[in-house]
């Protein structure tokens, strides 16, 4: 039996190459090893204030740029978190086990928090609710970046204090972190890592955008002051667009270092751009394909819940049983 590996991602913003080379690219290769599901989170997203309409469509295109990318309905399992109950009913359990000081010490907690006059009560149960995503499908593989690291082994903690309290119940998850690729990071700040809430038109390159765009956000992107690339002496944006010419044409590090050592920015930022808009052409191809047809992803989400949801159901029945919770079942 396959070990089952569960994965998500906001439908809030643009998904970005970062996004891409980042997770989707890799879940692409390694989910015929799985039993997989990739789970589209929108409850996560409505810890801030989500136009519903605006909200309804992101979860419609990130379903379809997962299938563009290469995941494979027919094999992994795409849902949107809110069409399967469990994942809300298992978060107030385990609301009710989690120690409050653990929530508060969270990293994502105390920034999100820090100078806001009102802060939601979403966000300090953020990382329950995504504790309740791993566990309730009994996931033992988490691909995740190495910025969801706390909430990894906050989830791995949830599980151990929940079957020291009521019994053997949660497969307690890895936290290795496999699976992760290239960490890409803001064209116009290579200091920081590319992000989709970000506002700045020149930081990321969408998945959709189009090959002018692209071209034009590279030849923008911040570099160093030496006049060519020097591997020995290379500023943060420098290896930034080495990075993403690596990562999309998966070349070694000695063709990296043969092809590019001492080429000239304007021709570097020229290059990367090529690989860009050649990487991404087929996935924009795939997703025009896709969204031709208005019917196809609805029905690729509800396939995906109506999958998982005897396994969600499951986890949600035994751990009312060890909590002595009423059930029908």
């Amino acid at each position: 039996m396959k070990a089952r590996v569960l994965s998500g991602v906001q439908p809030t913003g643009n998904l970005h190459i970062g996004n891409y080379l980042g997770a989707l690219k890799n879940w692409v290769k390694i989910q015929y090893d799985y039993e997989s599901i990739f789970c589209i989170v929108d409850l996560h997203a409505i810890t801030a204030y989500q136009k519903p309409e605006e909200l309804r469509s992101n979860i419609h295109q990130l379903a379809a740029l997962f299938i563009a990318s290469g995941i494979d309905p027919k094999h992994s399992s795409i849902l949107a978190q809110s069409s399967v109950p469990g994942h809300s009913e298992l978060a107030w359990m385990f609301t009710c086990v989690t120690p409050l000081g653990w929530l508060e010490r969270m990293t994502q907690f105390k920034a999100k928090s820090e100078g806001q006059e009102i802060i939601g009560d979403g966000i300090l149960q953020y990382p329950v609710l995504m504790a309740a995503d791993i566990l309730l499908y009994q996931a033992k593989i988490v691909p995740v970046g190495d910025d969801q690291r706390q909430h990894l082994e906050l989830t791995r903690d949830i599980a151990q204090r929940f079957n020291s309290l009521y019994g053997e119940t949660f497969v307690i998850p890895e936290t290795k972190l496999p699976l992760v690729g290239a960490r890409v990071m803001g064209l116009d700040d290579p200091t920081a890592k590319m992000s989709k809430s970000a506002t700045g038109a020149g930081h990321a390159i969408a998945l959709l955008d189009d090959p002018s765009a692209i071209r034009k956000k590279i030849m923008r992107a911040t570099t160093d002051s030496n006049p060519t690339v020097n591997f020995g002496n290379a500023g943060p944006g420098v290896v930034n667009l080495l990075s993403i010419h690596q990562a999309f044409t998966e070349w070694t590090d000695g063709q990296m270092r043969t092809h590019f050592e001492g080429m000239r920015y304007g021709d570097l930022k020229k290059t990367v751009a090529e690989a860009v808009v050649e990487g991404l052409a087929p996935i924009q191809a795939k997703y025009k394909e896709i969204t031709a047809d208005p019917g196809y992803v609805p029905s690729i989400l509800k396939e995906g819940a109506a999958r998982v949801s005897p396994i969600a159901q499951e986890t949600v029945e035994l751990t009312k049983k060890r909590m002595g919770l009423y059930s029908l079942a």
